[in-house]
């Protein structure tokens, strides 16, 4: 199946791109992503599926966009 992940901030620089097209398996998780693009499982970070935030087990779907972004604070 095909799934879009978008990057945001520095992990565009630690992946190398901000948005690609990757091949997954039929029962991949949102957690399985994180391998492909070269984020670690444990770095806090905010995860979208098709504009509505996702867990890390939850399971993609043919067709998902999925959006990974470092968490920022501020004011």
């Amino acid at each position: 199946m095909k799934i879009t992940i978008k990057l945001i901030g520095p992990f565009i620089y630690a992946a190398g791109f901000s948005e690609k097209e990757f091949e997954a398996p039929e029962s991949a998780t949102v957690e399985s992503l994180f391998g492909l693009v070269g984020i670690e499982k444990d770095r806090p970070k905010i995860v979208t599926r098709n504009g509505k935030a996702v867990g890390s087990v939850d399971e993609l779907q043919d067709g998902d966009r999925v959006v990974i972004s470092p968490l920022y604070s501020g004011g």
